[in-house]
């Protein structure tokens, strides 16, 4: 049940984890439980001031302004209706957290940011399991049928080097994926440029094509059985869906991948209890952005699949 609380104007200083971002962005986060809706609409009558002044929704704030909250009445939750119905406790996904960083183990079937649909994605709502955080932001991106490994930043400054190391390629990602097949080589670099589209439904996909963008993954054999084997993926550039369509590509569908896959497989692999793409994010390596110490994590594997892995050593 949502209690209601009403706030006076509030003042507030804009230090470094705030700035450069939206206005509209920073009311989100700040009056949780407001409307968007409303948001605008205070914006828009200019009962939100910065500096004294009127601004836009796309003003950026900059470091030491001071912005004019008006009183709203916002939306108390307690922890059982801030994670939502069936929604699980994402805080107890972390593998690392400190002062600037935090690293969970996202579970597969969970997108990490809403819109098309989804209501709520990872970072929102770890923001409603945490509402002591004043900020916190995705690094990067996994797919939403992906398990492993997602990092999210607790200081604008932390963000700021995470996104420039990913740029630089400072940043190791590895992957482990079971697909179909009897791969051969012990070590393969896949170079392949990848094009993205979307299908006549309006979903986006992606392509292996000469005039798409560099794609570089290099791939492990790390154990193989009669009808499957499974690979270690490293990522030397991060486009999207790039590990999937790279194996989907050279005739080794990851098992479970509900857009390139092998569909019959898919359907035998639920009945022996697979019932998700086996893709993992199980490691990353990368320099802490604010102390520069070398930062080694790794998520285990779901039962599930570790269960499945168990299963074909038992054949």
């Amino acid at each position: 049940m949502k209690v209601l609380s009403k706030e006076s104007v509030t003042r507030l200083k804009i230090g470094e984890d705030d700035a450069g971002q939206r206005i509209d962005n920073f009311l989100t986060k700040r009056l949780k439980g407001v409307p968007k809706s409303h948001i605008y609409r205070i914006l828009r009558s200019g009962e939100v001031r910065v500096n004294s002044g009127r601004i836009g929704a796309s003003y950026k704030l900059q470091l030491d302004d001071e912005v004019r909250v008006p009183p709203v009445r916002t939306a108390q939750r307690d922890e059982t209706n801030a994670r939502g119905s069936g929604a699980p406790n994402l805080s107890k996904s972390a593998i690392f957290e400190d002062d600037a960083i935090l690293v969970i183990n996202k579970p597969a079937g969970v997108a990490v940011h809403g819109g098309s649909g989804i209501s709520r994605g990872v970072v929102e709502q770890l923001r409603l399991e945490r509402p002591e955080s004043r900020f916190l932001e995705l690094a990067h991106r996994l797919d939403r049928a992906t398990s492993g490994v997602l990092i999210l930043a607790k200081k604008r400054s932390a963000l700021n080097g995470l996104h420039e190391a990913f740029r630089e390629g400072a940043i190791e990602k590895h992957y482990f994926a079971l697909v179909k097949g009897n791969w051969r080589d012990e070590k393969r670099h896949v170079k392949l440029a990848l094009h993205k589209y979307l299908t006549d439904s309006g979903e986006r996909r992606v392509r292996v094509s000469e005039d798409g963008q560099a794609s570089h993954t290099i791939f492990t054999l790390r154990q193989a059985w009669r009808e499957f084997s499974l690979l270690e993926a490293e990522l030397k550039t991060g486009r999207t869906h790039q590990i999937r369509v790279h194996l989907a590509h050279l005739g080794f569908p990851i098992a479970g991948d509900d857009k390139y896959g092998d569909f019959p497989l898919n359907k035998a692999l639920q009945k022996q209890g697979l019932k998700r793409m086996f893709l993992h994010a199980f490691s990353v390596s990368f320099k802490h952005p604010l102390t520069g110490e070398p930062v080694k994590i790794e998520a285990p594997l779901a039962p599930e699949l570790q269960g499945f892995l168990n299963k074909l050593d038992a054949e």
